[in-house]
């Protein structure tokens, strides 16, 4: 975009003596010509020279020289930024700029390599962290280590797993970090670092996940607690573990919405399952409301529970669990034994009225919608029209 002097070009005289040429009014660039990574070209043999107090006429890029103007115009002020000429080539940024910018922006942390995961059929990861170049002597590997920390949680304690990385023989430039099913993680997110030589944990990138044993997983029937560790990719495209440590628990399986209710079917694992099974929906922040209660079909660990929505209308939140017999402590239901880490966004089921002999008329009527929580736990959503 080329530089604009105001007013149309006229032609005229007075008293024989020519006017002086016109003064070029520089205007700004639009937002559309500068990106952020691409800084605003520096003046070049094209550009229009800013007004000086000896002005030259002005240089068109065609070959029609402009004419005088029959009075002289008013000066501008020169603008702080020189706008690109039309056709010129904008340079390549230079050190000086992106640092200028980046001194205002908050400096991002230093990220570590990538590391490739493979989960086993019995719960165990290992990681494949493949450096980018040697890190130096082969000492410097001695005391190499992936670092597994937790978030902190309401308590604000974190808690670290440091797992020894060793190279690989068969694949030089990589090394190799297990997490046996056996070691307990607790539940929550643990981000993923990588330490080199005593140096600072560097967030490690995630590569390639390979959880095709996570999907369909049978637990052992004689274990005394459950661990389900599924790596992921943060938002910030960092790499972290989702754990699970639960025994005994009560996986959900198909959901099937029905006019004023909900058919769930599940199994459960590390108890028995009697004939006084319930399903109980427990409002949250409930203040002691009593639970609704629904009978469970069961053969063997399999259990079906049909929920009636009419039951709800007090809360609008109710998490769903399965209590095994009578006097057995209930099992909160959920969904952890796949490759999904996060299921709130991905699994969706559609509303239904509360009554099921009301019809929905211009959303007035209370619905209420099955869904699972950021813990990947079954719960129901209740809304109301007012």
């Amino acid at each position: 975009m080329s530089a604009t002097s105001t007013g149309s070009t006229m032609a005229a005289t007075a008293k024989g003596r020519a006017t002086p040429p016109p003064t070029p009014l520089v205007t700004e660039p639009s937002a559309m010509e500068f990106s952020a990574v691409e800084p605003p070209a520096a003046e070049s043999a094209t550009a229009e020279t800013p007004p000086t107090e000896a002005r030259t006429p002005e240089r068109a890029p065609g070959p029609r020289t402009p004419e005088p103007r029959a009075a002289e115009p008013r000066t501008p002020e020169p603008r702080a930024a020189e706008p690109r000429a039309a056709g010129a080539r904008a340079p390549a940024p230079t050190d000086a700029e992106p640092r200028a910018a980046a001194g205002r922006a908050k400096k991002p942390a230093q990220r570590g390599p990538r590391a490739d995961c493979t989960a086993d059929i019995a719960g165990g990861l290992t990681f494949d962290v493949r450096l980018p170049a040697s890190p130096g002597p082969a000492g410097d590997l001695a005391d190499a280590a992936l670092l597994l920390r937790s978030r902190p949680g309401k308590s604000g304690v974190s808690e670290t797993v440091r797992l020894p990385l060793v190279p690989v023989e068969e694949d030089p430039g990589t090394l190799r970090a297990a997490l046996p099913s056996t070691v307990q993680l607790g539940e929550g997110r643990w981000n993923a670092f990588l330490v080199l030589d005593g140096g600072e944990p560097r967030r490690l990138v995630p590569g390639v996940n390979d959880l095709r044993s996570l999907v369909d997983r049978t637990p052992r029937a004689d274990r005394t607690w459950l661990g389900v560790r599924i790596p992921y990719a943060t938002k910030h495209g960092n790499l972290s573990v989702r754990s699970w440590l639960r025994w005994p628990h009560a996986e959900a399986g198909a959901l099937r919405v029905m006019d004023g209710g909900l058919v769930l079917c599940g199994r459960l694992y590390g108890a028995e399952l009697a004939e006084t099974a319930r399903l109980e929906a427990r409002a949250r922040r409930g203040g002691g409301a009593a639970p609704v209660l629904a009978e469970v079909a069961a053969e063997g660990a399999e259990f079906t529970a049909v929920l009636p929505y009419h039951g709800l209308a007090g809360h609008p939140l109710w998490d769903l669990w399965l209590r095994p017999a009578e006097d057995a402590e209930a099992v909160r239901i959920a969904r952890i034994l796949d490759d999904v880490p996060d299921k709130k966004r991905i699994f969706t089921y559609p509303a239904q009225p509360l009554d099921p002999g009301i019809a929905p008329a211009e959303g007035r009527t209370a619905t209420a919608t099955p869904y699972y929580t950021l813990n990947n736990d079954l719960a129901v959503r209740v809304d109301h029209p007012y």
